[in-house]
């Protein structure tokens, strides 16, 4: 039996690990065709708890780029358990 992952899980465990994304790399990567709506959607899970946001970025030629920050350095809540308790 495999174990099928969301693209929305997907784009969440490659921003939990400091990385920043575009819609051509989400598109590339995961397949993602709205990553402005995926991002709307990350947001409000990420956000609930009050420990992390989402920042955005605007590239050079005007693209944007998507960055999960933690808020409290001191929180001992990992953005994996936000995706858990999802």
């Amino acid at each position: 039996m495999t174990t099928v992952i969301s693209k929305k899980r997907r784009v969440m465990n490659y921003l939990s690990n400091g990385r920043g994304i575009t819609a051509a790399e989400a598109r590339s990567r995961f397949g993602v065709k709205n990553l402005r709506a995926l991002m709307s959607d990350i947001r409000s899970t990420v956000e609930r708890y009050g420990n992390f946001e989402v920042v955005t970025e605007e590239t050079r030629n005007g693209n944007f780029r998507y960055f999960v920050r933690n808020n409290n350095r001191r929180s001992t809540v990992s953005l994996s358990d936000v995706l858990d308790n999802d």
